[in-house]
């Protein structure tokens, strides 16, 4: 989304597969963009392997790894999806006394836009940073090393984006007609495995 990290509130990492949005956390951090970090996530069928230990604990031990003192990271285990994610987070912080007037919210790079639109949502009130580390397509995918999954995962976080304003999940966000056509072609193709079924059912399943 473009937007610039500056000095927030907080920092809150949304859990996922990729350790890389810890890394990004971290950093931020380590520059002095805000006192204290929440990692959030359990586990998802595309995490469970990577991650037993959930999502948000792998992250702190990552952020601990490189520099970032246990006292400034709180753990929210419980979230399952990106709506739980905001909750929760707010949950734990309001639950430490800590007064949140902007979020520096760090996500997959593909995620940041789904991310925004969420918090937006769920945590109105506040400013939102959406960020994550800095990267081309290519090298992201080089990353992660599952040239399907970040596919899939691309094409699941746009349906997202285009279903869930109407069902009070997030706020509304412009999807170019040439992003949706190529939606559509993927889609088409055969990648498929993050997408939502039963739209109507207003689930917000997986992450």
């Amino acid at each position: 989304m473009h937007h610039a990290p500056r000095p927030c509130s907080v920092i809150v990492g949304l859990g996922s597969h990729d350790l890389g949005v810890a890394d990004a956390a971290a950093r931020f951090y380590l520059r002095g963009l805000a006192p204290i970090i929440v990692f959030t996530g359990s586990t998802s069928p595309t995490t469970r392997d990577r991650m037993p230990r959930g999502e948000a604990v792998h992250y702190r031990e990552r952020a601990l790894e490189l520099g970032v003192p246990e006292s400034a990271v709180l753990v929210e285990p419980e979230a399952r999806n990106t709506g739980e994610n905001i909750r929760f987070s707010r949950a734990v912080l309001d639950e430490a006394g800590v007064d949140v007037d902007s979020v520096l919210l760090v996500s997959k790079p593909y995620e940041e836009r789904r991310a925004y639109a969420t918090a937006r949502k769920l945590w109105p009130g506040v400013d939102i940073v959406s960020a994550s580390s800095p990267t081309t397509f290519a090298e992201y995918v080089a990353s992660i090393g599952d040239d399907r999954l970040v596919i899939d995962m691309l094409v699941g976080a746009l349906q997202r984006l285009l279903l869930y304003p109407a069902q009070g999940f997030m706020i509304e966000q412009p999807v170019p007609d040439e992003v949706a056509a190529a939606y559509e072609r993927l889609v088409g193709a055969g990648f498929t495995s993050r997408l939502v079924t039963g739209q109507g059912s207003g689930s917000p399943s997986a992450r």
